[in-house]
């Protein structure tokens, strides 16, 4: 039998295909999101850094310039002109230098030295007071060309700079080659104080590396997690602009790198992934939560529906259930509060009104057929009545004194039985003792009549209905053995099983055709007929009425050429009343 959802099962099976669809669409979505947004911040955090190197390489591409202004200038270069001229003039001169180199360095933004070294007499002039003289000067290394980070003590970052110098002439490639040498140099400390302006707006930790020179940090650089980057970095080649990922205790950092175009060295910031997310996992914990309390909402929803809808629903089909079973007495003790408890009172009073009609229809049925069986019964006492009496008489008549006295006893206690109408119940031993007062009596009219009675002991106190067995051995003298020339015999044995009783009475009488047997096993379903005797039919309905299906009457033929009737009844007693069933022979 295929199985049918229930309306709980169903609305389960709805919440379920609800949330289902929701959270397929919502994993998608945020994939998509996720990818999206990493790939904006990628792309945001490469630009952002560009940018802010665009700015450095600006501040330093300026700086670049002062030497080539120093260069045009034409009091510098009459200055540079003016050997062999009184002291007091170059003195004045290199005076009025100086100011000019110091309003020239301030100009910039940044802090920076400029610088005029004229190798022919290894004098120098700069903006700085500490830079004056030459007597600290190697006057004859290169000349640094392209900006260059140098340290005056090294190992010390509070005094390395990057240093720039255009010569004259152009084509000079050491200090001591050259006529004049301009000089502009800053120290990292401008660097640093832009990093500190880009960590502040960023919450980042930017610094800048070489792989041949230390490690420009910001001044609150995490200098563990960001020499451990900048060495990952320097163990594989490089690109003018990129971006990686790396895996740091335990840690997904996205490493973004640029490269800057005036001094060559590599502007590096890195980020946690999970720090790149925190918006969009925070929104989708807000989603989970939600979803979660839609879940709870959903299934306290649930729970309500089937505490006041699918119980009182189970309840009343179970006792509709109980009710079709024939257990009238089923009531519904669930109370809803709610609409159904008027249909469940409903139901509780068509049960009670259904149960007194049914009782009442049973009561009376049960007074009617108690009516019915004992005019049955009191119709079984006259078919051999008169023909004793009446033998009494003869005998009598004849002086056969034994004779009158036998018959009159096995009459007397078979009449005191058989009109005992108040008990309908008896012991298959008192059946048994009927029997042979009625086969003495059939014995003393016929005096040609033999019987034999072996029934077990363990069946003597089985319980049967008044009158069972009589007027089946009645019928087998009457119909069998009566009209048969010689002798006659009825054997009448016992047998039983876990299930039922069984009562054998067979006659060596004339016996049925297997057309006859058949018709009368079908006269037996019917009601009752001058076809068949009332004392067969009732016999067979009274079995059945008290034991239930499978007790009653059978029909087969004898062994010596009669007729053998099997008496069946239930052992475990009466049993649900259904319509009378007779086994065929």
């Amino acid at each position: 039998m295929p199985y049918k959802l229930n309306i709980f099962s169903k609305i389960l099976l709805l919440i379920a295909l609800l949330l289902i669809p929701i959270l397929v669409l919502y994993g998608i979505s945020n994939r998509t999101a996720n990818r999206v947004v990493q790939e904006q911040i990628e792309s945001t955090n490469v630009n952002q850094l560009s940018f802010f190197l665009h700015q450095l390489d600006s501040q330093i591409s300026n700086l670049s310039m002062f030497p080539v202004i120093m260069g045009n200038d034409p009091y510098i270069r009459e200055f540079i002109d003016m050997q062999g001229a009184p002291i007091m003039d170059v003195l004045k001169a290199q005076s009025r230098i100086t100011a000019k180199l110091g309003l020239q360095s301030v100009s910039s933004g940044w802090y920076n030295d400029l610088t005029i070294l004229l190798p022919a007499n290894q004098q120098t002039v700069s903006s700085s007071i500490f830079l004056g003289g030459g007597d600290r000067l190697q006057w004859n290394r290169p000349i640094l060309k392209q900006w260059t980070y140098v340290e005056d003590r090294p190992g010390d970052q509070a005094t390395a700079m990057f240093v720039r110098e255009v010569s004259e002439p152009a084509r000079a490639g050491r200090i001591e080659e050259a006529g004049a040498v301009y000089q502009v140099r800053f120290t990292i400390r401008n660097i640093t104080d832009m990093l500190d302006v880009y960590k502040l707006d960023k919450h980042s930790d930017p610094f800048l590396f070489h792989p041949a020179y230390q490690t420009i940090w910001n001044s609150g650089s995490n200098r563990s997690l960001s020499e451990t980057i900048r060495t990952r970095l320097g163990e594989a080649p490089m690109n003018a602009v990129g971006q990686v990922r790396q895996e740091i205790d335990g840690q997904e950092y996205l490493i973004s790198y640029v490269q800057s175009e005036q001094i060559g060295w590599y502007l590096v910031d890195y980020v946690p992934v999970q720090q790149m997310l925190a918006p969009i996992t925070q929104t989708s914990r807000l989603f989970y939560v939600s979803v979660g309390l839609l879940l709870v909402m959903s299934v306290l929803a649930v729970f309500l529906l089937y505490r006041n809808v699918q119980i009182p629903i189970v309840q009343m089909i179970r006792s509709m259930q109980r009710m079709k079973r024939g257990d009238l007495a089923a009531r519904i003790e669930y109370r809803s509060k709610n609409e159904f408890d008027y249909l469940i009172q409903r139901f509780n009073e068509m049960a009670e009104r259904i149960q007194l009609l049914v009782e009442d229809v049973y009561v009376e049925k049960i007074r009617s057929r108690e009516a019915s069986l004992k005019q049955l019964q009191s119709q079984i006492n006259p078919h051999f009545l008169y023909n004793s009496l009446f033998f009494i008489i003869n005998s009598a008549v004849m002086e056969d004194r034994d004779s009158v006295v036998r018959m009159a006893q096995n009459l007397a206690d078979y009449c005191r039985y058989a009109t005992r109408v108040e008990n309908q119940s008896v012991k298959l031993r008192d059946e048994l003792e009927l029997v042979k007062h009625y086969l003495n009596i059939q014995n003393l009219r016929m005096q040609r009549l033999d019987y034999h009675i072996e029934v077990p002991e363990e069946m003597w106190d089985e319980a049967v209905p008044r009158l069972i067995l009589q007027p089946l051995v009645e019928n087998a003298i009457v119909h069998g053995i009566e009209h048969r020339v010689g002798g006659g015999r009825i054997t009448i044995t016992g047998e039983q099983d876990e299930l039922r009783n069984y009562v054998v009475i067979e006659d060596n009488g004339a016996g049925l055709t297997d057309r006859q047997l058949q018709h009368l096993h079908a006269q037996l379903q019917k009601p009752m007929s001058e076809d068949i005797g009332c004392g067969t039919w009732n016999v067979h309905h009274r079995l059945f009425y008290k034991f239930g299906a499978g007790s009653g009457l059978t029909f087969q033929h004898g062994t010596g050429g009669g007729l053998r009737v099997t008496v069946t009844w239930n052992r475990q007693g009466a049993l649900p009343e259904t319509a009378p069933v007779s086994e065929g022979g």
